[in-house]
């Protein structure tokens, strides 16, 4: 939500300064995201007028300007093609800083010439680009005058977010109301002046009112639609709105003013009556975006008998819309169902001012005030006469009674306030409370539908109260940790395991595709969700190995051939009573080996049956071997894990099909293992992994040393690890290269990594430094 400090001060009547209202919005909880000040900046620079031109005697493209400044006559020299007689500009005298550069105006000479301060551009301002040269401003602009204020800069811009439950700050004045109830200054109240009707309206409306529960509208004639008055576009400019015409620039002020959002129909171009309806499949509708959209049913629309002529609390038709040459509009002031805007708005994907409000909730009861108060606007500044309103539905019955106890601001938010300041706060929010002793009945305001229940009251309070003045007191009674049980033992145990063997833990949607799910058995329609996040996750998963499969391919597509992972989850069936089952998969994919001895090799699937040997052998468990793996494993590489008849697991290589399927670069081996199912063992306990873990990180150096082919490669990783091996974890020979002479280069990666903290360039290097020395010392082998 963005407007400007003047604009608050329109309704609200405040001498705090801009520092403390922004302290206080936050502190409300109207976060500001943004604030932009500039009237220090440009405290200096005021308008000017060129009263003479003199050509510079040194330089053909310079100009001596005589300048009048209000209080003197002075001289600048310009390079300005636009600097003529005549003409208004911003001038920054001598002690000003540019705001582009940051440089400081002294008296200087060019060629020759004395210059007492600059012209301007806009790109010295940090305002629009002027390419012609200094801003040339226009001639009504009063000479004298300070710059920013004139041109509306002097007033500072604000930028707050808005949480999805404060509709009712999506509007300038409930900003002020909230300001205003805190404390900080008083509440203006609206003048709304009702236009008494001068004939009946020629165009009636009928509802939905399950859609629009509330719908206003009048006719008005004979306007003129032009452009809007500067104040009006100087606002609108102001929070980064563009002026379009008058009876826009109407709509759009009230949308920002009062958070209230109104449509103008140009009604010689209306067939017919207004019907609010719901929509039809396939039905079109062309929109002021100049977009043409194909809609689904049960969206809420207008619609007169040509078609649709705007999507109901949107956004309007290009065919009804409002243009220079527009005489007569109906004016439309409607209450929407925030459920409706918000499918129609998902459905459509149509972003406007007027959606992002009506889904947060607008004030009912502002529906007929903003009518009245946009058409003393219109008749205003576009002239014109009024009909009769016509009023269709009725105003939804939105406040919440709730009963509440004045203890529960200690008891819930830890900060005690006596009940007399809470009841002025409530009171001052808008809230209407019937309080006798303990038991108090409140009303919400109709602007706050969002306050349901004795807890949002008591957050209510605190804000305003202030969140700073709880105190910050030690948690007491906290209750003592609950053991892990065996199982959740075992699977901590397995992780250790797996990523002691290389592989990387990885935690994934557990959401999928049907598309993905029908890979691997399929979703029953009673695990797909009516509400996915996305139309590639309206499943619950039934196999995490999908979602691996798409982190190789996504590695793959990066440059990693080798891709080692697993994941510890749930799959969700209908088989169990839980529906869902704890699952350990892991998955290979690429090759082994980073020798100049030995040829890279492709995985296979006595890699994952390694894996599986290993966890089992920790957890204390046997298994017997059967061919009964899944559709999704090669027939002839894979098996099932079994105890008995009760299958524990499964492992082998991914089916060429679906390697295909996943654009993968095979073969792909995984495994699967049913973690919950395997019985535990009798004996308690479980065996850990014979590692040690560490969670600092790993660096790798390459070194290339040259020796004489009788020396070995493993008396050169020898020499270098002798009494330096802190840090030195493991070598690697990874090229061995001839040279003349009798001579090799021996290439060397050592991977280093500290226990306790993470190594420094300086450790870094140091060890560097000693194995080269000690490989020369020992090998006579130097550095390549």
């Amino acid at each position: 939500m963005r407007f400007t400090l003047s604009w608050l001060k329109e309704h609200l009547d405040t001498s705090a300064t801009l520092e403390e209202i922004t302290d206080r919005l936050t502190s409300l909880g109207l976060v500001v995201d943004k604030v932009i000040d500039r009237r220090e900046e440009l405290a200096a620079f005021t308008i000017c007028e060129v009263v003479a031109i003199e050509k510079h005697p040194q330089a053909d493209r310079l100009k001596i300007c005589h300048v009048n400044t209000g209080a003197e006559e002075i001289q600048i020299v310009c390079g300005g093609a636009n600097a003529n007689k005549g003409v208004k500009a911003v001038l920054a005298p001598v002690g000003s800083v540019i705001p582009l550069n940051k440089q400081k105006l002294k008296v200087g000479k060019v060629r020759d010439v004395e210059s007492f301060g600059m012209l301007c551009s806009g790109e010295e301002l940090l305002l629009e680009p002027t390419p012609e040269g200094i801003m040339v401003l226009d001639p009504d602009a009063p000479v004298g005058k300070n710059f920013a204020e004139w041109a509306g800069l002097d007033d500072p811009f604000i930028e707050i977010e808005i949480t999805p439950n404060r509709g009712d700050c999506l509007g300038v004045y409930g900003i002020a109301r909230d300001l205003a109830a805190s404390g900080l200054g008083t509440l203006n109240p609206l003048k709304t002046v009702k236009v008494p009707g001068q004939y009946p309206s020629p165009i009636s409306v009928n509802i939905n009112e399950e859609a629009c529960p509330f719908f206003t509208g009048r006719l008005i004639r004979g306007v003129k639609n032009g452009s809007s008055p500067g104040w009006l576009q100087k606002k609108l400019e102001s929070i980064g709105l563009r002026p379009i015409s008058a009876l826009v620039d109407i709509t759009n002020y009230f949308t920002f003013d009062r958070g209230r959002p109104l449509h103008v129909f140009d009604a010689d171009k209306l067939k017919g009556n207004l019907n609010i309806r719901i929509s039809k499949e396939n039905d079109k509708f062309l929109a002021l975006d100049e977009k043409e959209y194909t809609l689904s049913e049960g969206l809420t629309v207008i619609s007169d008998d040509s078609g649709i002529v705007a999507l109901g609390g949107i956004m309007g038709g290009e065919e009804s819309g409002c243009d220079e040459a527009t005489q007569n509009v109906f004016l439309e002031c409607a209450f929407f169902d925030a459920v409706q805007i918000a499918l129609a708005g998902q459905a459509t994907g149509v972003i406007s001012d007027s959606r992002y409000r009506f889904e947060r909730g607008v004030d009912p009861t502002t529906t007929l005030p903003g009518l009245e108060a946009a058409t003393h606007m219109i008749l205003d500044l576009c002239g014109g006469e009024a009909s009769e309103v016509v009023a269709v539905g009725k105003e939804p019955p939105i406040e919440n009674e709730v009963n509440y106890d004045p203890r529960l601001t200690q008891q819930l938010g830890g900060l005690e306030v006596s009940h007399d300041i809470q009841l002025e706060i409530l009171r001052n929010l808008g809230f209407k409370v019937d309080h006798q002793n303990e038991k108090w009945r409140i009303l919400t305001p109709s602007w706050r539908p969002d306050v349901e229940q004795a807890a949002d009251l008591v957050e209510e309070i605190l804000r305003v109260e202030g969140y700073d003045n709880i105190p910050s007191l030690p948690y007491q009674g906290r209750p003592e940790p609950k053991p892990l049980s065996r199982l959740q033992q075992r699977r901590l145990v397995a992780r250790d395991t797996l990523a002691s063997r290389g592989l990387y833990e990885t935690v994934t949607y557990s959401f999928m595709s049907e598309k993905d799910g029908g890979r691997f058995g399929g979703i029953p329609t009673e695990l797909q969700l009516l509400n996915p996040i996305s139309q590639d996750l309206n499943g619950m998963r039934p196999n995490i190995l999908g979602h691996l499969l798409d982190s190789v391919r996504n590695n793959q597509a990066r440059g990693h051939e080798q891709v080692f992972l697993f994941e510890i989850g749930p799959q969700f069936s209908m088989k169990t009573e839980a529906r869902q089952t704890m699952m350990i998969t892991g998955i290979r994919a690429g090759h082994f080996g980073n020798s100049y001895i030995a040829k890279p090799r492709p995985v296979d699937i006595f890699d994952v049956k390694a894996d599986i040997a290993r966890l089992f052998n920790i957890i204390g468990m046997s298994y017997s071997l059967d061919r009964t793996a899944p559709e999704w494993y090669h027939p002839g590489r894979s098996a099932a894990m079994k105890l008995g008849k009760q299958v524990l697991g499964y492992f082998g290589e991914i089916h060429p099909r679906l390697v295909k399927a996943y654009d993968i670069k095979g073969p792909v081996v995984a495994f699967e293992l049913f973690i919950d199912d395997i019985p535990l063992p009798r004996r308690k306990g479980t065996q850990k992994p014979k590692y040690e873990p560490c969670l600092y990180q790993v660096v790798e150096r390459d070194f290339s040393f040259v020796v004489d082919n009788s020396v070995a490669s493993d008396e050169i990783i020898l020499a270098a690890l002798d009494k330096n091996s802190d840090y030195g974890r493991w070598a690697n020979v990874f090229d061995v290269f001839e040279l003349e002479d009798n001579k090799k280069a021996v290439g060397i990666r050592f991977r280093l990594q500290a226990r306790d903290h993470t190594l420094t360039e300086q450790e870094i290097q140091g060890f560097s430094d000693k194995a080269i020395t000690q490989v020369k010392e020992k090998t006579g082998g130097v550095l390549r």
